[in-house]
């Protein structure tokens, strides 16, 4: 499913977005371990897709799973996401895509906490943009502030 319609070019997007985010979301880059700005980051609010806005996790799902990328338990909702195989480098992978733009946002795997459902979201700082809790309602988030504990 991908209801995004973006209108502007890749030299746009590149431009509006920043390059390494570009590289994340466009080309399935990965950003280096533990130097992303969301890694050890745990304040209030969701994470949505760089490029399309679309909301795509909450910070109360947000745990330290000491992998070097930020790690959640679940997706905002199970449409915000979609899973693809992912055969590169030699291993066998589950991608996680944004649904909306299609964005490579990392990948999911089923090691995370047993209490948080098992799942363990291993996604890319680039490819998120932090929505803070007191500013979701200005953002035109404030519809998920419920879901911010």
């Amino acid at each position: 499913m991908n209801d995004f319609d973006r209108k502007e070019t890749d030299e746009e997007l590149r431009e509006r977005i920043g390059d390494l985010a570009y590289r994340v979301t466009q080309r399935g880059a990965t950003e280096r371990p533990f130097t992303g700005d969301y890694d050890d980051f745990f304040e209030k609010g969701i994470y949505v897709d760089v490029v399309s806005g679309e909301p795509l996790f909450v910070s109360t799902d947000k745990f330290d799973s000491g992998c070097g990328w930020p790690a959640f338990a679940r997706p905002i909702n199970e449409e915000a996401v979609s899973w693809q195989l992912d055969a590169s480098f030699g291993m066998i992978r589950t991608e996680v895509r944004s649904a909306g733009a299609d964005s490579h946002l990392g990948h999911v795997f089923s090691d995370g906490p047993a209490e948080l459902g098992g799942l363990r979201y291993c996604i890319n700082s680039a490819a998120l943009r932090f929505i803070p809790l007191d500013e979701m309602d200005e953002a035109g988030y404030g519809v998920h502030k419920s879901l911010v504990k």
